[in-house]
């Protein structure tokens, strides 16, 4: 019998990342599949089991043995019952997922939520790593955050917790998806630093064009990239003062912008800490594969646990 992996599975809403993992946290193999949202939730469970067939399949061609499952969604997620309560840009609403790959795979399984994933793989591989206390951000299309406690990831009494995206840091701002106005996610996202500039400049830019232009003295650019500089430090101090972290890891596509990003934004946290306890702020390590890597920590973790439910 070969060496023992995990599978892992991170659905995304135009992608599925997939990867076998071995005990240390190393990537045995790797592959990606479009989610194929479009089809609808049914079409989408359908596709992620197949992938995981296929997944034990490689495993057992590469001369591993596939021992659990972990697979993190985004959305609403249940981990106690296994369950994807609800998740937008999938089209998931009550999906018993753990209890499906189960019964397909016959391997224990254990869901997560994206963020949350990411955040532990981070918090435990990353940039989080040798820090007790990690808060991951995560900075892309929306806004969302993991608290991790000596390795251990806080999902809240709902399975809702980390949605920093939805403090409002700027009241009668722009209109969130949420219903709200103002929230982070709604003026520093990656999707909101592109709307902003399109509108504004009266062109269409994406989040790491508007960087770039700022960078290069683009007066609606630096405008925009400012205030979200601005929005983002008055955003993670609420963290700071709720979580109290020894270290805040940034990540998602806002923070490919590297120093252009984190530069001005411990500045600006800086000048706005009063009583707090500064934590250290570091880039994201991992990449687009700590969803991934969080997933198999989770399914790692379930065999630890010696938890097969």
């Amino acid at each position: 019998m070969g060496e023992d992996v995990v599978v892992a599975l991170d659905v995304g809403g135009t992608g599925i990342k997939c990867a076998l993992v071995d005990a240390s946290g190393t990537v045995r193999y790797s592959e990606r599949h479009p989610t194929g949202a479009e089809r609808g939730s049914d079409a989408v469970v359908a596709g992620i089991l197949d992938i995981g067939d296929g997944l034990v399949a490689t495993a057992h061609h590469l001369g591993l043995h596939p021992t659990a499952v972990g697979i993190i969604v985004p959305g609403v997620i249940d981990e106690v019952a296994g369950v994807a309560v609800w998740a937008a840009n999938v089209g998931f609403r009550d999906v018993p997922l753990r209890k499906l790959i189960q019964e397909r795979l016959g391997l224990p399984t254990a869901l997560g939520h994206d963020v949350r994933g990411g955040g532990l793989a981070e918090a435990r591989l990353g940039a989080g790593r040798g820090y007790r206390h990690v808060f991951a951000v995560m900075i892309g299309t929306g806004i969302a955050a993991a608290s991790v406690v000596d390795g251990k990831v806080f999902s809240g009494e709902h399975g809702a917790a980390g949605e920093i995206g939805h403090i409002v840091v700027r009241p009668q701002g722009p209109p969130c998806g949420c219903g709200q106005r103002g929230c982070l996610e709604a003026v520093a996202s990656a999707a909101a630093v592109g709307r902003r500039y399109t509108e504004r400049a009266g062109r269409s830019a994406g989040a790491d064009e508007v960087a770039a232009l700022a960078v290069a003295g683009d007066p609606v650019a630096a405008e925009v990239w400012q205030e979200t500089i601005d929005a983002l430090a008055d955003g993670l101090l609420i963290g700071i003062a709720l979580f109290d972290p020894a270290v805040l890891v940034i990540g998602g596509g806002l923070a490919e912008a590297g120093d252009t990003l984190m530069r001005p934004l411990a500045d600006a946290l800086h000048s706005r800490v009063t009583f707090h306890r500064e934590p250290e702020l570091r880039r994201a390590a991992l990449g687009d594969e700590a969803g991934s890597l969080g997933a198999a920590l989770l399914a790692l973790d379930l065999l630890g646990s010696g938890n097969d439910s």
